[in-house]
């Protein structure tokens, strides 16, 4: 089973963590991942803006992809929902020759069938919940994990083949009881990071996060697990202002589902995990699963 692993613009500059600890996992499960130099953007920031050059951008990525053989493993909920869309759209002849027509000028052509899957649906289709369920070596039952699923993870649900509820999402939920941790059901769980209006007006993005973690630490959650790196710049990185507005200290661990398994798979916390680069400090975390 090999991928090649599209990481976007944000874990490189800003989720080493998630990376590092996508690496292992997907080591440990014998899905091979392979690094792609030419990947760039997939062209999500601009999409609103300019659609013709966000279908370029993907289109030039899936080229590369298909190129070499391989469908596309990705880490950021955003980056999938982009990739999936056009992928979808070049299905059609029709619309692949005029991109191809434009790709030429590049020395690129996308001649379709490559595949994008979410490293957590691959983890849940491809892996299973029966083999994650035996590669447990560490026992984190007692941990409350509070999933969050963000925007993009699911929706729109018709590119994805329904394969989850976008209104009653499950497979992050039976992902955290699979290596034996209780996931946490919490208020408005569907609820947006807020990331998607940080730049317009952070006030209100810090206050709709800070909402979530509100209504998280009411359920007594040790932490809360996701899989976009932009939502965890909104709940990790951006906690403190988060507490600084709303006048009360959270200090609510944030985990990606990586590093999470990787804890009840056994792997050292920062040498494969890489739990030094949360923002969120994770020492009380780990104690309380006896890691020192």
């Amino acid at each position: 089973m090999r991928y090649a692993l599209f990481l976007g613009c944000t874990v490189p500059a800003r989720a080493r963590n998630y990376e590092l600890s996508t690496r292992r996992v997907a080591e440990a499960f014998g899905i091979g991942v392979v690094d792609l130099e030419d990947f760039g953007c997939c062209g999500f920031p601009i999409k609103s803006v300019n659609r013709e050059t966000t279908l370029l951008m993907a289109a030039r990525t899936l080229a590369i992809a298909g190129s070499s053989g391989l469908n596309i493993c990705t880490v950021c909920s955003a980056c999938t929902g982009v990739l999936t869309e056009v992928s979808r759209e070049l299905e059609h002849e029709d619309e692949r020759a005029k991109v191809n027509e434009k790709l030429k000028s590049i020395g690129k052509e996308y001649k379709g069938g490559v595949k994008v899957k979410h490293i957590l649906r691959i983890l849940y289709e491809d892996i299973g919940l029966d083999r994650i369920k035996n590669s447990v070596k560490k026992d984190i039952s007692g941990l409350r994990v509070a999933p969050h699923y963000g925007c993009h993870y699911l929706k729109p649900s018709e590119i994805y083949d329904h394969f989850d509820d976008p209104e009653d999402p499950k497979t992050l939920d039976e992902l955290i009881s699979a290596i034996s941790a209780t996931p946490v059901d919490y208020e408005n769980k569907k609820q947006c990071c807020g990331g998607g209006i940080l730049a317009m007006d952070e006030r209100i993005a810090l206050t709709m996060a800070g909402e979530k973690i509100d209504h998280i630490s009411k359920e007594s959650a040790d932490c809360m697990t996701l899989i976009c790196p932009f939502c965890a710049v909104m709940y990790d990185d951006n906690q403190k202002g988060i507490s600084l507005q709303a006048g009360k200290e959270y200090n609510l661990p944030v985990l990606y589902y990586t590093q999470l398994i990787g804890l009840a798979m056994g792997m050292d916390p920062k040498r494969d995990l890489g739990l030094q680069f949360n923002k969120v400090k994770t020492k009380e975390l780990l104690s309380k699963i006896g890691i020192e």
